[in-house]
């Protein structure tokens, strides 16, 4: 089954240029499917003042709403002219995470893009309040996109977790390679890199353990994750070549690694949770994120539920 063919882009209000909306058509141009441009507002004087009767606040709220449906037309107007199927929609709702996760599950959308900003001179990428809650709640992957073009021969690095003690992750290490391996046949062929991440002897132990071997610890530990590596690529017939075990933090390693290859997107996994739990990433994840320069997607395991619920009431 194609993957991908229904997808939403968070539109960002605050600039003309809409780099999800483009690496949208993008991928719908070589996948098909379609793309719903989405944008939640809201203005708290609207709600605010009293010189307004209910239905007057009402008929303002539908006037804004109008207008901003009208400018991402404008934004849209040249992929709607070559005939792209791009739906526009624009919600009044106080909490734009919130609208996107319940929009997401209303429209049973697959993917959800949104524009990353970064920081001008270090090239690293910014994530506001919403960006973070997407990351951790929305049930459907999350492709954070930086303001830029696709790389001259862009790679997909897919960060995998090669520690065994958890069996959850090698399920979610699969659904990563198996989501970003098919999707990279259908778009440009884009070459797929995994990589794992291995920690260095505590220091604690080698002072602690006078008899303590760091370098056998170190071999033992390469050598488990190699095994795992290699179990992996075996599975879905990747090259040795394209594998990567290296020694250090992942928040470290996987950026390093990224911009070594000069990478167009990382691929990472996040444990799903029910609950409270739910709100969380994971302090691997997000400090890993925290690091990069490139695009960013973000898949969930298949048992993930989001903290968000769909709403009954539909705002006006």
């Amino acid at each position: 089954m194609v993957k991908y063919q229904n997808i939403l882009v968070a539109i960002d209000p605050e600039q003309d240029d809409q780099p999800a909306l483009r690496r949208a058509v993008y991928l719908n141009q070589r996948i098909g499917g379609k793309i719903k441009a989405f944008l939640p507002i809201y203005d708290f004087s609207y709600e605010m003042t009293t010189l307004l009767s209910p239905d007057e606040r009402t008929t303002m709220r539908k006037g804004v709403i109008s207008q901003r449906t009208e400018w991402i037309r404008e934004q849209a107007h040249a992929y709607l002219e070559a005939g792209v199927d791009i739906e526009i929609k624009v919600v009044w709702h106080n909490r734009p995470f919130e609208a996107i996760i319940q929009e997401v599950l209303a429209g049973q959308h697959d993917l959800v893009l949104k524009m990353a900003h970064q920081h001008d001179r270090l090239e690293a990428v910014i994530f506001t309040p919403t960006d973070w809650h997407l990351l951790r709640k929305c049930p459907c992957p999350v492709w954070m996109v930086k303001d830029q073009p696709w790389p001259e021969q862009g790679k997909a690095v897919v960060a995998v977790n090669l520690a065994s003690e958890e069996p959850h992750h090698d399920g979610l290490n699969q659904k990563l390679i198996r989501e970003t391996t098919e999707l990279a046949a259908m778009v440009n062929h884009t070459e797929v890199h995994l990589v794992g991440a291995y920690p260095v002897t505590p220091i604690n132990i080698a002072i602690e353990l006078p008899d303590f071997d760091p370098s056998v610890y170190n071999d033992a530990i390469r050598g488990q994750h190699l095994v795992a590596m290699k179990a992996l690529r075996q599975k879905f017939s990747i090259d040795e070549k394209f594998t990567h075990v290296a020694k250090g933090l992942p928040e470290e390693v996987i950026p390093d690694l990224a911009e070594h290859l000069n990478a167009g997107v990382v691929v990472l996994g996040t444990i799903g949770r029910t609950g409270l739990s739910a709100a969380f990433l994971g302090n691997t994840a997000e400090q890993v994120i925290d690091h990069l320069r490139c695009d960013l997607l973000v898949i969930k395991p298949d048992n993930f539920t989001s903290a968000i619920e769909l709403d009954d009431d539909e705002d006006d």
